[in-house]
């Protein structure tokens, strides 16, 4: 499966920024912040306009939280935005500019779990280390185990299966470690795979079982219209707009059940995303 997946990733493996020759470890850590739960789209200009903007973590830790949550726009959950700040002022302070390359170094790091962690040792560095996402999750549940889906996160398994699968050396590891996250995302989709066009066809215990239906538990789907993450948007939406501190009135005006506009405004404060100034206004954090 891993020569198949080899063979394959290089003429078919989409042409992202963060993919391309010159990459630095600092870009990849930057493009795994902002790939969660967020489409590669979306995500393409934000990280260009960052990568030009601050080419290395110092340059990051240089500029202020206001800066980097405006620069992240509406990418979603900017809460990694102000990790990621942090992130790069502990990579600019204790490890001389450069993102470390040993997993553990990179778990201590602010925002940076298991996957991040093993995303950049593999992508940033070329090292042998098993990254598991949900695309991966499926390729390995449908080619390996015969199963519709990966049903719940079983982390020392999950990690445990896609490392048999790694070959040793680190690079061509590492090459396959991008292919199977590919393979799950563009041809082992979740509601329609290609399977005539999938590398591994002929190995995948799946299709060899006629593709059965999955019928174990599944992740609630979460809605976004009305919800709380909706309105903490907005709000962020009118701070971000604002050349400077707002009145209470510009955020009030944002959404309209007070209630739930004002525990999402606590919120914000809380989690460091906004703050209220001694006048009683409302800015981005300094």
């Amino acid at each position: 499966m891993a020569e198949l997946v080899l063979d394959w990733y290089p003429a078919a493996a989409r042409d992202l920024p963060w993919r391309r020759r010159g990459t630095t470890p600092w870009g990849v850590l930057v493009s795994e912040f902002m790939l969660q739960q967020t489409p590669v789209a979306r995500v393409e200009p934000i990280w260009t306009q960052w990568m030009a903007r601050w080419p290395t973590p110092s340059a990051m830790a240089a500029a202020s939280r206001a800066d980097v949550l405006r620069a992240w726009g509406k990418l979603g959950y900017p809460r990694r935005a102000l990790r990621l700040h942090e992130a790069a002022g502990v990579i600019a302070s204790r490890h001389g500019d450069t993102v470390p390359s040993d997993v553990e170094a990179l778990e201590a790091l602010p925002g940076v779990g298991a996957y991040t962690a093993r995303a950049v040792a593999a992508f940033g560095y070329g090292r042998r280390c098993p990254v598991v996402d949900t695309n991966v999750r499926r390729v390995v549940a449908r080619a390996v185990h015969g199963r519709g889906d990966a049903g719940p996160a079983r982390t020392t398994a999950d990690l445990a299966d896609v490392d048999a699968l790694l070959p040793p050396g680190d690079r061509s590891a590492a090459v396959v470690s991008a292919g199977l996250m590919e393979l799950g995302a563009v041809v082992c989709t979740a509601r329609s795979p290609r399977c005539g066009v999938c590398p591994v066809r002929e190995e995948c215990a799946w299709r060899a079982a006629g593709r059965p239906e999955y019928t174990g538990p599944r992740r609630p789907v979460q809605g976004f219209a009305g919800t709380d993450r909706q309105v903490r948007g907005r709000l962020l939406d009118v701070l971000r707009a604002a050349d400077g501190p707002v009145e209470r009135a510009a955020l009030d005006a944002a959404w309209d059940d007070a209630p739930q506009r004002d525990r999402c405004l606590d919120s914000l404060l809380v989690d460091g995303l906004a703050e209220q100034l001694d006048d009683g206004r409302f800015a981005l954090p300094a």
